[in-house]
């Protein structure tokens, strides 16, 4: 029975999304999904500078764990401005909104 010892699989993740990337659709959808990952490590790093836990950052805003969490994960619900200048606040953070033209790379 010793030889049915669990051997997890290892997978590149990373790799995988640069094989994945040959593919056009893929690209497109992927570099889709860009500024919606972009705002979430922008909370994230934020939160994680401010020393502030998803608890009390909901505390001061006046909402609730599950709804940072939520918003952290960049669930369906699309955060207003308003939720947004709550939590930089929160975190200690001004909250600044900019427009690019298409095509220009910025970093977030």
């Amino acid at each position: 029975m010793d030889d049915l010892k669990y051997q997890p699989v290892r997978y590149d993740v990373e790799a995988a999304i640069r094989r994945d990337l040959q593919d056009e659709e893929f690209r497109k959808e992927y570099e889709a999904l860009e500024p919606k990952y972009a705002l979430i490590r922008e909370l994230l790093s934020a939160r994680k500078h401010s020393g502030m836990t998803q608890e009390a950052v909901a505390h001061k805003i006046g909402t609730t764990k599950s709804a940072i969490s939520r918003l952290e994960a960049g669930s369906k619900h699309a955060p207003s401005i308003s939720t947004l200048r709550k939590y930089a606040e929160a975190v200690g953070c001004d909250l600044v909104i900019k427009l690019n033209p298409k095509g220009e790379v910025t970093g977030v």
